[in-house]
């Protein structure tokens, strides 16, 4: 199976600030690009953070209420020095989490996940910029036909598998939701073929309704 990599998703064409980027001309960099984030990086181009709206805003919420109606929030210490930063080293949240362009999709939303982050700086072996990618890269996979889905499933999924016997199997894909019919020679094939089709890109969802013959799990000498 060909799982789509970080590097046939993510932006290539990277906006990103230098370290002493001041505050305002951040702010611009975001507006005129569109954006909500860009990474850091330093005279190698190598990301030492990220610089995000929600970074930005700190320095409006520590300020006090003009109305005098809504106290200043509690901050701490490393809180109150970002929202006093003036430039990008200063503002920024840091170290840069980064994916590498060779990591599969599912590589790249685990690291976003554990790190609650929505997007990672790409780099390469130096640890150079080399893109960017978000969740909504990242959910392009998602995008995939009906029919190329299903392809990959009676090709690499069950003629690898299965060999021959694959025809046997029935594949049908309606909006990414896979259902799996016809039969097998073995029960313990089944949970195999499952989960392979589980991890094709762009796939939803899957559910099986297929027969077989033969329950090798009961019938073997080491069986229950």
């Amino acid at each position: 199976m060909h799982h789509r990599t970080v590097a046939e998703l993510m932006t290539r064409s990277v906006v990103r600030a230098r370290r002493d980027m001041p505050f305002k001309e951040i702010v611009k960099l975001l507006a005129d690009n569109d954006v909500t984030a860009v990474p850091v990086v330093d005279d190698l181009d190598r990301p030492v953070g990220v610089v995000s709206e929600a970074d930005l805003l700190r320095k409006s919420s520590a300020q006090a209420d003009p109305s005098g109606l809504t106290p200043v929030p509690h901050m701490e210490a490393w809180e109150r020095a970002k929202a006093e930063g003036a430039r990008a080293e200063e503002l920024m949240s840091a170290p840069a989490v980064c994916a590498r362009p060779e990591w599969t999709v599912v590589e790249a939303a685990r690291l976003m996940a554990v790190q609650n982050v929505k997007r990672l700086p790409v780099v390469d072996e130096a640890d150079r910029l080399q893109g960017i990618v978000s969740r909504g890269d990242l959910l392009m996979i998602f995008l995939r036909r009906d029919d190329a889905i299903r392809d990959e499933i009676t090709g690499d999924v069950l003629r690898g598998t299965l060999g021959p016997a694959a025809s046997e199997v029935t594949v049908e894909v309606r909006d990414g939701r896979v259902i799996l019919g016809g039969s097998v020679e073995v029960r313990d094939l089944i949970p195999v073929i499952e989960q392979l089709c589980r991890g094709v890109d762009g796939v939803v969802a899957v559910s099986e309704h297929i027969a077989y013959r033969a329950d090798d799990s009961r019938d073997s000498p080491n069986g229950t």
